[in-house]
């Protein structure tokens, strides 16, 4: 019995419709032809037009990039992107975790697309909790003549001095006791209302862990990691402690030489391929500990949605490689004019969030005016071409009867189209006068990505 190649072919399709993962094969294009259940149930829920016809655009509010990385792609097959997280919600604390999806994304020829796509968010929660623990083994395992420890007390001051101390940062007696741990940071790298939050992680988590720049006593920086761990007092329950005499311990680590290693595997998590900032994921991991830390103690926490305008005529006019210069361009501009502990996001396209937890409506509005002056006065040189461009940017601080992440971003998104339809060029605050439904939302972002 002779099977020919259509058979083989059937036969394989019908594998990949009742895979127990989710499947799609699709043109070059992203038009879809195959898509089985599993992958259908992932992506419905993120079609803006509630159709399946095209990958691209299914993906396109968790993935705008997606269609450019399959044109940009150099060979005639291969892997365009491999297990490439998309964050598709933020979550809601306590509640419901934040919905992360993979991508692996495989070019079969120069006709087809093979696409696998699969819920992570359980797996991620798991690897993040890994990493804590595994914190934890490092400081017991390694290093141990490269460590400072410091026994903090209830506001996150150091209560004694210990050679260590010395060792590691340099900081005397005098100059550690009764202060704040933050001494061990760079003046913009740490506030009192951040220092505080990390006690109460601790409290809350049984660690509280961070790496970053430090500085020693003489000013120099060197790359640390400082884990944050309460201690309970002898006898006592840690419910039936109280408030003023908790007492933490701060174990501060030199890891300069793994940096380059740390920053290689945050990059290629957390930050955006194209202009280095952080990306989707990273913002709204950092958005939810900022909302939970507003909902503990409420404080100023703002964001700023930032799109260029008419970037779509910037591509047809000069190329594609030029609105990757104008995009690399802007995200300098945002680094440099934004503070130190803001996070400073692309999250897909011509679109950029700022997260600035400490700053008010009006703080945060004069933040964006600045970059907005900024950027209208430069110009960006490509091949010979001269290219001006503005942005738009819109504003909204967290407040009671704001449900999450995603409604304080949508308030922001409000705000910025509203400047898009006042002129363009403009900053504008978010108010009630706003408040679009969800569909008229995804009009409005179907409208700028036509218009910029």
């Amino acid at each position: 019995m002779t099977i020919s190649l259509e058979d083989d072919y059937e036969a394989l399709t019908q594998f990949l419709y009742i895979a127990p993962i989710g499947l799609v094969q699709a043109r070059i294009d992203g038009e879809i032809m195959m898509v089985n259940p599993v992958c259908a149930q992932l992506l419905m829920p993120l079609s803006r037009d509630g159709e399946l016809a095209n990958l691209f655009t299914a993906l396109e509010g968790v993935a705008p990039d997606l269609r450019h990385m399959v044109q940009v792609f150099g060979g005639s097959h291969g892997m365009v992107c491999d297990a490439f997280h998309l964050q598709v919600s933020a979550g809601r604390a306590g509640r419901l975790d934040a919905q992360i999806l993979s991508l692996s994304l495989l070019k079969l020829d120069d006709q087809r697309l093979m696409a696998v796509l699969s819920d992570v968010t359980k797996s991620v929660k798991r690897d993040r909790e890994l990493r804590q623990s595994m914190a934890w083994i490092n400081t017991i395992v390694t290093g141990l003549t490269d460590y400072a420890l410091v026994a903090l007390d209830a506001d996150g001051c150091a209560q004694t001095w210990n050679p260590s101390i010395g060792r590691v940062a340099g900081f005397d007696s005098a100059a550690t006791v009764g202060h704040s741990y933050s001494l061990f940071y760079p003046a913009d790298g740490m506030s009192s209302d951040r220092a505080l939050d990390r006690l109460h992680e601790a409290d809350d988590s049984g660690w509280s862990l961070d790496e970053g720049w430090r500085v020693r006593a003489d000013g120099t920086r060197y790359w640390g990691s400082c884990l944050i761990a309460p201690l309970q007092v002898r006898g006592v329950a840690p419910e039936q402690e109280h408030p003023t005499a908790r007492a933490y311990s701060l174990i501060i680590r030199d890891i300069s030489d793994r940096r380059e290693a740390t920053e290689a595997l945050r990059q290629s998590v957390s930050s955006d391929y194209l202009t280095g900032l952080a990306n989707r994921r990273a913002l709204f991991e950092a958005a939810n500990l900022e909302v939970e830390r507003w909902r503990r103690m409420p404080r100023p926490l703002s964001v700023v949605m930032i799109d260029a305008d008419h970037f779509k005529a910037i591509n047809d006019a000069h190329g594609h490689v030029a609105g990757d210069a104008v995009l690399r361009h802007l995200a300098a501009g945002m680094s440099f004019n934004f503070h130190a502990m803001d996070v400073v996001a692309r999250i897909g396209g011509e679109e950029f969030v700022v997260l600035m937890p400490g700053i008010t409506l009006a703080g945060a509005e004069a933040a964006a005016l600045r970059l907005c002056r900024s950027i209208e006065a430069q110009t960006v040189e490509v091949n010979g071409a001269f290219i001006r461009y503005t942005i738009s940017a819109g504003v909204a601080m967290m407040e009671e009867g704001v449900q999450g992440v995603d409604e304080l971003l949508e308030r922001a998104d409000s705000a910025m189209y509203a400047a898009k339809t006042k002129g363009r060029n403009r900053v504008e605050r978010w108010d009630a006068a706003l408040a679009p439904s969800h569909a008229g939302l995804r009009a409005a972002r179907g409208d700028r990505q036509r218009n910029g």
